[in-house]
């Protein structure tokens, strides 16, 4: 029988995938809303693929699930890992649906998709994965992510924090600064 003006089978729907919306991945189709990460779901494309026999995962979750064990290879605190890696989490999963955290009893539909309630300390507003920066235990927008005092951006080779404030490490040795006066 023809296939008139079908496609190739999507790996993972298994519904038609046509030509404008197919994603190739180790000679098999999928629909772009389907080339998703089998443990975490997050959306893959070609530089954040990693294929392992018929699954498809984000880098991260390959790593987790396939990478080297021990010391020197993400661990934690440098020792090594006598108890059995827990696979569960990194197990292929049916979608699940959002839970709004209980610190905003009522996020906005866009964080509970996204799932993003952390605040940043600076402006208050949502911190998303893709923004955010860690500092003094929180999560801050990059462009938050400043000096309280002069107001320079900062990395984490020039940041210290006190009592939950950025600071540049430069204004630790400004005379007569908030921070030389408690110290």
């Amino acid at each position: 029988m023809p296939n008139w003006g079908g496609g190739a089978k999507c790996a993972a729907c298994e519904k038609t995938v046509y030509h404008a919306e197919e994603i190739q991945c180790n000679s098999r189709s999928f629909h772009k809303t389907c080339f998703i990460c089998m443990a975490c779901r997050k959306g893959l494309d070609s530089t954040t693929v990693a294929a392992h026999e018929s699954e498809i995962y984000c880098k991260s979750c390959y790593g987790k699930k396939y990478g080297p064990k021990g010391y020197g290879y993400g661990q934690g605190a440098g020792a090594l890992s006598s108890d059995p890696v827990n696979n569960e989490e990194l197990q292929p999963q049916e979608p699940k649906t959002p839970h709004p955290a209980s610190a905003n009893s009522n996020p906005s539909k866009f964080a509970q998709k996204f799932g993003s309630t952390d605040r940043c300390p600076r402006c208050s507003k949502a911190v998303y994965a893709a923004e955010k920066v860690m500092g003094a235990g929180k999560p801050w927008h990059k462009t938050c992510f400043r000096c309280l005092l002069c107001g320079k951006s900062l990395e984490s080779t020039t940041v210290t924090d006190k009592d939950g404030e950025l600071y540049c490490k430069v204004a630790l040795t400004m005379p007569g600064s908030v921070l030389q006066e408690r110290r």
